[in-house]
């Protein structure tokens, strides 16, 4: 295994306290030989987080700490491991012109980078964050009129995320596929939408893009699967696109959790954003 290009720090609002170092020194204890940080990065600003405690994301306030913790590593660990600096960028409909100027500020200091969708505005215009919980994962089906038009919703997002202007550091790896299936267990999937992920997954080898394959959701007591699972997974491989794991680890020793599950895989390293 090369590397885990997913990785959470202590700069996350929602994750542990364990500092860059931490994970740092498990990616070497592993024997990876390349680890990614991709922080989430802040939301737009005129966007309100609407997870309950508003902390999707880190704060704003610390991405420049963030940034210089992780070059400091980069140069002491440089014999060791090759560290990328980066984010988890959402992409919310409605917000590509705040998003692409964050991207065009701290482009240039990233080395990878995630482009995902967790937030969905529902009919009544409000939104949600449909992976926080399995409650608000409810209020958003309500919300929709139902699971059908909310994984509708989703996908729809998704493919408008590939498709979306955002300059030019704008990520090239699209993140956990299927993260709306994260409650499945509880709320089974209401109907069959492999043409839409065959749409996106098209539309991601059009593009050129790489596929985030995310082991979290084998942990995830209502998913139990990796993100996206593996007749998906096999899918994008047949078509040629490049498959990059992640263990969207939000604690030091969840670095690389769940790779022996990705053995039967071609990986690959991920593009350099700032090529």
């Amino acid at each position: 295994m090369l590397g885990d290009f997913h990785v959470h720090t202590q700069y996350c609002q929602h994750g542990a306290d364990d500092k860059m170092e931490a994970y740092v020194l498990q990616a070497i204890e592993k024997g990876f030989t390349h680890l990614s940080f991709t922080e989430h990065a802040p939301l737009p600003e005129s966007f309100t987080d609407p997870a309950p405690h508003r902390d999707s994301t880190m704060d704003r306030n610390k991405v420049e700490a963030y940034v210089m913790e992780g070059k400091a590593l980069q140069k002491q660990y440089k014999n060791d491991l090759q560290i990328n600096i980066g984010f988890e960028v959402d992409y919310i409909r409605g917000y590509e012109q705040e998003t692409q100027t964050f991207l065009d500020m701290y482009g240039p200091e990233m080395d990878d980078g995630i482009l995902s969708v967790h937030m969905l505005q529902a009919p009544d215009k409000s939104f949600f964050c449909i992976d926080y919980s399995e409650e608000e994962f409810e209020r958003a089906a309500d919300a929709f009129g139902g699971l059908t038009p909310l994984y509708k919703a989703y996908y729809g997002s998704l493919q408008a995320s590939v498709e979306a202007d955002l300059g030019h550091f704008k990520p090239k790896r699209i993140g956990h596929i299927t993260l709306v299936q994260k409650f499945q267990l509880a709320y089974p999937k209401p109907a069959d939408f492999s043409k839409e992920q065959h749409l996106l997954l098209d539309l991601i080898k059009n593009k050129g893009y790489e596929l985030d394959v995310n082991t979290a959701g084998l942990y995830k007591a209502f998913c139990k699967e990796i993100y996206p699972p593996a007749e998906l997974i096999a899918y994008a491989a047949k078509t040629g696109i490049p498959l990059v794991p992640g263990s969207d680890s939000h604690a030091a020793g969840g670095i690389g959790k769940g790779f022996e599950y990705l053995s039967d895989y071609s990986l690959h390293l991920p593009q350099r954003l700032t090529l």
